[in-house]
């Protein structure tokens, strides 16, 4: 299993599955990452926390635990 936490700068991926439960699968859908969305890594921080997304249009910074519950292909 892929997650976005191994996805490398400048890399586009596409959304397989979220994994998680109850409020924090939740935060996440709320910032529009879904099913079947492209997300393209544009910055990691040097220490790899967090990394800045660019999902539908707008800048999106989600911590390395968050990027571990996203499935990438």
């Amino acid at each position: 299993m892929r997650t976005l936490k191994d996805a490398k700068v400048g890399d586009t991926v596409t959304v397989v599955r979220l994994h998680g439960e109850g409020a924090v699968k939740r935060r996440i859908m709320d910032m529009g990452i879904t099913k079947g969305v492209a997300i393209q890594i544009r910055k990691v921080a040097p220490l790899g926390d967090p990394m800045e997304l660019n999902v539908r249009g707008y800048e999106l910074s989600v911590r390395k635990a968050d990027a571990e519950m996203i499935e990438i292909a």
